[in-house]
């Protein structure tokens, strides 16, 4: 990377800015916020073995999972970041139960954000990538100082939303409806420069799938009907997809943004509800794949309409190409494969 037309975060989210002569500047810092809680983040990533924060603490979340030392330093870091900058009313997050409101002794603002702090955190003692996914959101109650309503919003009225991805190297990407855009940390300088401007998921794109298979006995007859039709025994496909399935949902995500590609987490038996969570996973990455020209959905319609009624509600996720997300669907309502491109 040279330095001729370096485009940093901060310039980029300016240049946007100005496009809003209203804008008060609060969207933009909290956009800074959350680059420089990756950066954080991104640090400890890289020392984890080194300064003990690998492992379990010995908790275990909302979820009913293990809480690891570094899935509770990524939620630490993201709240202070942002808990004291007025610029917002709350936040919610996968690792806290209920609504965490902004301490007393702060200012609120017209914000709330929602966060991932460490997606695939399971990994990441086997030195595989892992991630932060974030949604921001408007206020929307007569609270004053905000409340779990600002966060339960269907993905539809996300005003922002991103991940970052800790691997090879640390990468920020983000939409605020107008385009996707992907930005890489430069570690000699601390800085995320532009690396991937209008980033648009190739359609069709390659032929990827991922999913755990090894959940392939819990699934549904039309699910095992769609992952067969993708691996070509049903002999309807004449050119097989290729399986590709890290188990980190930011990377495999990553991946089919850039390359297309369909990632699955179905509803089975175990999780008639699917297992993903909607507001912190599903919603915020459904943004991103549609305004990069793909699709999410729950199976059965669109994520991004679908109207939360818990914090941490579930739901079955497929997003990626849009093509193959449709290809999904009409698998699932049982169409088979006669209605199939």
């Amino acid at each position: 990377m040279t330095g001729k037309g370096l485009v940093t975060i901060e310039r980029h989210i300016i240049e946007a800015e100005r496009e809003f002569p209203e804008a008060t500047g609060a969207f933009s810092n909290i956009l800074y916020d959350l680059a420089f809680s990756a950066k954080m983040i991104a640090r400890e990533v890289r020392r984890a073995g080194l300064a003990d924060i690998l492992g379990l603490t010995g908790e275990v979340n909302v979820q009913g999972e293990e809480v690891r030392k570094l899935d509770e330093f990524a939620n630490e870091v993201i709240f202070k970041a942002l808990d004291h900058t007025g610029h917002l009313c709350g936040m919610a997050s996968e690792e806290v139960e209920d609504f965490i409101p902004i301490p007393d002794r702060f200012p609120t603002g017209k914000y709330c954000v929602l966060f991932d702090p460490l997606d695939g955190s399971s990994n990441i003692d086997a030195n595989v990538s892992v991630g932060t996914i974030f949604s921001v959101h408007r206020k929307v109650s007569d609270h004053e100082r905000g409340c779990v309503d600002d966060c339960l919003q269907a993905g539809t009225r996300q005003v922002a939303a991103g991940y970052i991805v800790y691997g090879s190297s640390t990468m920020l990407v983000y939409t605020t409806g107008n385009g996707v855009h992907g930005f890489t940390l430069e570690p000699s300088i601390g800085e995320f420069l532009l690396s991937h401007p209008n980033i648009r998921i190739p359609n069709p794109g390659q032929r990827i799938y991922s999913c755990n298979e090894g959940n392939y006995s819990l699934w549904s007859e039309d699910q095992r009907r769609l992952v067969d039709h993708l691996k070509g025994p049903d002999g309807e496909n004449p050119k097989p997809f290729s399986s590709r399935y890290i188990g980190s949902l930011v990377a495999d995500f990553h991946r089919n943004l850039l390359y297309g590609g369909m990632f699955m987490y179905p509803a089975d038996s175990k999780c008639p509800g699917g297992k993903l969570r909607l507001l912190y996973e599903a919603a915020p990455l459904a943004m991103i794949a549609e305004h990069a020209g793909g699709a999410a959905s729950t199976g059965e319609g669109r994520i991004m309409e679908v109207i939360p009624t818990s914090l941490h509600e579930r739901t079955p996720l497929y997003i990626g190409t849009k093509e193959y997300v449709q290809m999904a669907e009409r698998f699932l309502a049982g169409s088979g494969v006669a209605a199939l491109v």
